[in-house]
């Protein structure tokens, strides 16, 4: 078996407006990257399905992804719906964001399934700030908590761990799981930034460790060391999903935690340790952030490598 990467061309077509840095290109420049260094022939290839209407309202409200659908009615109409300053439609989102949580609910069923030992998910949109009843910060569904509770609700699983190494706080997986005693979210962002959460109300389920700007990797990696791990072995998940997003890089303009790809290695390797202990060896990765293409294409490239190796 090999590590299945899960993408599909609809993904692509979303776009939130020119210079708007959750982009394409994206997506071709980690490719790029895999191909560059010799990794996308040790990986095998799925084409995402789009996601049901039960699996997404395992976490959104119904009236919610109505919302969703006439925004996208809208955006094909007049050209884009807004729904806040920086998350906008097109004509094509809609099929797009399906496409991403349909990724991750195929990589769930690939891997507890034993089709692939691991998985990582080429998507986009992005979908950690999307909550329950709310898309923002480029997010309109939340792709990784899609995955998570198919976990739990089709395939049976009791505990699931969500581990966000996101720049920015997960809100909307804290906001659909803070309740959910089958579900742990670990998860390290800078903080005081964007979206100016996480820092307060946690709880022995909800382990959000804030850092400084300018933090670097060995805070980022004493952190991990400090508080995941430990949460992660009282919990004792049977399976992990990765909020894997990459734009604490020190190249990345968007912020000014200062990883670099070593890091990025450094924690997967980590994180792939923790699941051989008590997960099955069962991760699903599912792309967030990441905005400045070079470094993105390498930081995802040293992750799949740590994958495709563990």
């Amino acid at each position: 078996m090999h590590t299945a990467f899960i993408s599909h061309p609809d993904c692509l077509l979303h776009e939130c407006g020119p210079y708007h840095p959750e982009r394409p290109a994206r997506l071709p420049a980690i490719e790029d990257e895999l191909v560059a260094c010799g990794l996308m022939p040790k990986l095998e290839r799925h084409v995402a399905p789009l996601a049901t209407h039960e699996q997404l309202l395992r976490v959104h409200a119904a009236d919610y992804i109505e919302m969703l659908e006439a925004a996208s009615l809208r955006a094909a109409s007049s050209g884009a719906a807004y729904l806040d300053p920086d998350t906008a439609m097109n004509r094509h989102s809609m099929n797009a964001a399906l496409r991403a949580a349909g990724a991750a609910v195929l990589a769930t069923d690939l891997v507890i399934e034993k089709k692939a030992d691991n998985a990582f998910c080429n998507i986009r949109p992005p979908g950690h700030h999307a909550g329950r009843g709310r898309a923002m910060g480029f997010c309109f569904i939340n792709n990784v908590a899609v995955g998570a509770a198919h976990a739990l609700e089709a395939h049976g699983l009791e505990r699931v761990a969500v581990v966000d190494f996101d720049v920015h706080h997960g809100n909307g997986t804290e906001d659909i799981f803070r309740d959910d005693e089958r579900v742990m979210m670990v998860s390290i962002f800078q903080h005081p930034f964007y979206p100016f959460s996480g820092a307060e109300g946690r709880s022995e389920r909800m382990v959000n460790i804030p850092l400084p700007a300018g933090a670097g990797g060995k805070l980022f990696r004493a952190a991990v060391h400090e508080f995941w791990l430990p949460a992660l072995d009282r919990f004792q998940p049977e399976m992990l999903f990765v909020s894997a997003g990459f734009d604490a890089h020190r190249d990345d303009d968007l912020s000014s935690l200062n990883l670099v790809e070593d890091d990025y290695a450094w924690v997967t390797e980590t994180i792939c340790a923790a699941g051989r202990r008590f997960a099955g060896n069962r991760i699903v990765s599912v792309l967030e952030g990441g905005y400045d293409l070079k470094a993105l294409g390498r930081s995802v490239a040293a992750h799949v490598q740590a994958l495709n190796t563990s």
